[in-house]
C-alpha cells in the first residue's frame, strides 16, 4: 500500500464549504482509504491506498465529497515520496534571512500547459517571490500569504487549474505524519 496526502481545496474557510475532520475521516474509511488521519480543519488527510493513481483517487475522493457532503472541492493529492522531493526542492531553504513563516507551496492537480512566468502577467508581488517546480510553486511571502497577489485563486485563473496552498509548517507536519503511517 502506498501512503498518500490529500489536500481539499477550500473547506472550512469563512464558515464556508464546512466539514468535520471526523467526518472526513470517515468518508475516507467508506472508501476503503486505510489510516485516514487529518491535520488542522483545511483538510488535510494522510491515508493509503492499494491504488497507484493519483489522478483516480483525486477524483473517487471529490465525487464522493460531493455527494457526502453536497460540495464540489478539489482534491489535490502527492505520494509521500513525492511531497518528500517537492521539500526537499525549496530553493528558499538555502537562502539567507528567510522566515520559514512565510514560506508556502502552492500545489497543482496537474503540470499546468500554459507555464509561461517569462510573462509579464505574473507580477513580481513587492517583496513576494516565487519559483517554479513540477507540479507546484514555491512562494515567499515576507508580509504573509493573506496579502499577496500569488493566490490560489491567480494561480488557477492564469494556468486554468485546480491549486491548493499550504503553509510551511503544515507540508512538513503532513509529511511527518505520512513518514510515520
Amino acid at each position: 500500500m502506498k501512503t498518500y496526502i490529500s489536500m481539499l481545496r477550500g473547506i472550512n474557510v469563512s464558515g464556508q464549504k464546512k466539514i468535520a475532520m471526523s467526518e472526513l475521516r470517515k468518508m475516507y474509511d467508506l472508501l476503503e482509504l486505510t489510516g485516514a488521519e487529518t491535520y488542522v480543519q483545511s483538510g488535510n488527510v494522510v491515508f493509503k491506498s492499494r491504488c497507484s493513481n493519483s489522478a483516480e483517487l483525486a477524483k473517487l475522493i471529490e465525487n464522493q465529497i460531493e455527494k457526502s457532503f453536497g460540495y464540489q472541492v478539489p482534491v489535490i493529492i502527492r505520494e509521500m515520496g513525492d511531497l518528500e522531493t517537492v521539500m526537499n526542492k525549496n530553493p528558499f531553504l538555502h537562502k539567507k534571512d528567510i522566515d520559514k513563516d512565510n514560506l508556502y507551496i502552492t500545489f497543482f492537480n496537474s503540470i499546468p500547459e500554459n507555464l509561461n512566468f517569462a510573462d509579464p502577467a505574473f507580477p513580481a508581488d513587492g517583496d513576494d517571490t516565487y519559483h517554479l517546480g513540477e507540479k507546484e510553486i514555491y512562494l515567499y511571502c515576507p508580509n504573509g500569504y493573506g496579502r499577496t497577489k500569488l493566490s490560489n485563486n491567480y494561480f488557477e485563473r492564469k494556468l486554468k487549474v485546480p491549486a491548493t496552498t499550504r503553509n510551511w509548517k503544515t507540508v512538513c507536519a503532513l509529511f511527518d505524519i505520512a513518514k510515520n503511517k
